[in-house]
């Protein structure tokens, strides 16, 4: 090609310039209907696959709603055959004094909160699981953010969650509940209410107790079973045996068929012996089984009785009222001269070896 020709091609091609805008593009229909086309194949590829998941997103959503409301249904029924078989058994007699319709009304309800808690938790999370892997969703990152966010709480709440835990096995194992006096060590009293992280416990003084359940290490259940009730009375060791025993057991026979003692008492009272046998002294024991809780209303009661039965008989207990001696009882009078001593003779060596140097008086010299 010569060079004229390829000045004139040059010259006539458009060149560009710095401050020129090119005009804007439109669309034409053709490109619309191109473009609509490739949209439509598009959907026409996809909308299966659109489907199958929207079936089953749903389906899984309806199997999670059912499931739950079954679930939810049949702890409610176990709850409530718990309570039926509490008021049932309130209709005997050894069932009302032993089932508090309190305590076992707010143990069902917290059983069952944290039944549904539980059931609830399961089944909505493996249901969202489910959905997020549907829309094949990579559930590693997720369940490792997850963990990771878990690791982090549990350190940081360690202590709530040490109660929630503590107070879920408390209220399972039955261990106390409402009206149940109990020592938890780091306070005593009766129980006012029980919950998952928190007990509520009056005092003996009226004042309520926040005992953590996390912070309980051993708890003594006083009202579970049976009490005991013990008195000891101390007598003189010249007293007679017999006399004392059928006087014991005349009082115990008497209180345990008066009311209300014979419903407070569940076992006879028993004269177990002499506990103790000292030079001027003797303890004889007696015990019985008690309602729970009544245990020292008892005891208080039995002394009373004891006291009078002793003054009827004219049994002396030791620490009473001082009583006339016999003839044979006298005191002998040389009981109370005191032995002598090696220092009552002012002779006697242990008196020199005490007597105490006289000063010695020193001389100037040339006197």
């Amino acid at each position: 090609m010569s060079l004229p020709a390829v000045l004139l091609a040059a010259g006539t091609s458009p060149s560009p310039s710095p401050s020129g805008s090119s005009a804007p593009v439109v669309p034409t229909l053709q490109d619309a209907q191109e473009s609509a086309t490739n949209a439509a194949s598009w959907v026409e590829q996809n909308w299966s696959t659109w489907l199958a998941i929207g079936l089953k997103v749903l389906l899984i959503l309806v199997i999670a709603v059912v499931l739950r409301r079954v679930v939810l249904r049949a702890i409610t029924k176990l709850i409530d055959r718990m309570n039926r078989t509490v008021e049932s058994a309130e209709g005997t007699t050894l069932g009302g004094l032993l089932v508090n319709a309190e305590r076992r009304r707010q143990r069902s309800q917290a059983i069952g909160s944290v039944l549904r808690s539980v059931a609830s938790f399961v089944i909505l999370g493996t249901a969202a699981l489910t959905v997020l892997s549907a829309f094949q969703i990579n559930l590693a990152p997720l369940l490792a953010s997850a963990g990771v966010a878990g690791v982090a709480i549990g350190f940081g709440a360690r202590n709530l969650v040490t109660d929630f835990l503590s107070g879920v096995f408390m209220i399972l194992e039955d261990q106390y509940g409402v009206g149940d006096t109990i020592d938890a060590g780091v306070a005593s009293g009766e129980v006012i209410e029980v919950g998952l992280r928190v007990t509520k416990l009056r005092g003996d003084n009226g004042e309520i107790w926040y005992v953590r359940n996390g912070e309980v290490k051993r708890i003594g259940n006083l009202s579970q079973g049976w009490a005991t009730a013990g008195v000891d009375v101390t007598l003189r060791s010249s007293e007679d045996l017999d006399q004392v025993r059928a006087t014991l057991d005349e009082v115990a026979e008497k209180m345990g068929k008066e009311e209300p003692w014979n419903e407070l008492l569940w076992s006879p009272i028993q004269i177990l012996g002499l506990d103790s046998v000292l030079i001027d002294s003797m303890v004889v024991r007696l015990s019985a089984k008690t309602m729970p809780g009544k245990a020292l209303t008892v005891e208080r009661e039995l002394r009373w009785r004891i006291k009078r039965a002793f003054d009827a008989a004219d049994i002396r207990i030791v620490g009473g009222a001082p009583t006339a001696l016999s003839e044979e009882e006298a005191a002998d009078p040389a009981a109370a001269v005191a032995a002598p001593a090696a220092f009552a003779d002012a002779d006697s060596p242990q008196v020199a070896a005490t007597t105490p140097i006289p000063p010695q008086r020193s001389t100037a010299p040339g006197k």
